[in-house]
């Protein structure tokens, strides 16, 4: 007697399995597309395209968790692109160019002043390192550590160094082209 109920436990069991959608099966009603493309009058352009599409069997926060999931990744996306286009001096100037007009409304002169002033100091290399005095990065942080006020992925990403050499910049001279003639004048900055 106790056979034909295991064997029906067994088949009921069988069937929940397959009909219930695994992590293989599943079905996100989110997509998002990601396309970073750079036009060449110097400013980086992102656009990211995110559907939230309607599904039958998903709760509405669920969708609401997916949108929010979905520009997070963008954001991620978009950064990681950041770090790998500036890791060659065109596209760290790239970067630079564009957070100095964005955050700083520093526009083409100060940029030059401070083309003048990184290359001087690490020809845009975020590899760079003085072992002389241990400055590090393409801004020559001293200490390098200084630059974990803006991240500690500072060793590996060139943009963690352009934006605290730009802070850096900021807070110390105002502008690039002040620090520039400070460079000028002492050979450091």
């Amino acid at each position: 007697m106790q056979a034909p109920f295991v064997k029906t436990l067994a088949g009921a069991l069988f069937l929940v399995g397959i009909s219930v959608p695994t992590a293989h099966g599943l079905e996100f009603p989110a997509t998002t597309r990601l396309v970073s493309t750079y036009n060449f009058s110097g400013s980086l352009v992102a656009a990211a395209s995110i559907n939230l599409g309607e599904s039958a069997g998903t709760p509405i926060g669920a969708q609401a968790n997916a949108g929010f999931f979905s520009s997070e990744m963008a954001k991620v996306a978009f950064a990681t692109n950041q770090s790998e286009m500036a890791r060659n001096s065109w596209g760290a100037k790239t970067i630079a160019k564009t957070i100095m007009a964005e955050e700083y409304n520093w526009g083409e002169y100060q940029y030059s002043c401070l083309n003048r002033l990184w290359t001087k100091e690490s020809h845009w290399n975020y590899q760079a390192h003085n072992y002389r005095s241990g400055a590090h990065g393409i801004a020559q942080a001293l200490p390098a550590v200084k630059m974990e006020i803006i991240a500690t992925d500072w060793r590996t990403n060139p943009v963690t160094q352009i934006r605290w050499g730009l802070h850096y910049i900021e807070l110390r001279y105002e502008t690039p082209c002040k620090a520039w003639k400070k460079f000028r004048r002492s050979h450091y900055y």
